[in-house]
């Protein structure tokens, strides 16, 4: 689903008049999130531009679960990428 948001630019990409390119997939790393930011870091150094935290991580989509350390992960990337870097805490 959230491959299929972003290529109809519907719900957390609304609005995006860009070409969306996808430079990286990672995992959080597991509990408490022990690699997202190193792992976001990295991303920005290959080129990107955004980085978008996925709804079964924020959200518990679909399982109604959301990761407890959602808001921190969010939190830690924000201050280690910076400011230039869009954050986007959901897809769907």
């Amino acid at each position: 689903t959230c491959f299929k948001v972003m290529d109809t630019k519907k719900l957390a990409f609304e609005g995006v008049q860009d070409e969306i390119k996808i430079i990286g997939i990672n995992s959080c790393g597991g509990c408490p999130g022990k690699k997202a930011v190193t792992r976001a870091v990295e991303m920005v150094k290959r080129g990107a531009d955004t980085i978008v935290l996925a709804s079964c991580i924020t959200r518990g989509n679909p399982i109604g679960f959301p990761c407890p350390h959602a808001e921190q992960m969010k939190t830690a990337i924000e201050q280690k990428v910076g400011e230039s870097i869009n954050i986007i805490d959901y897809t769907h």
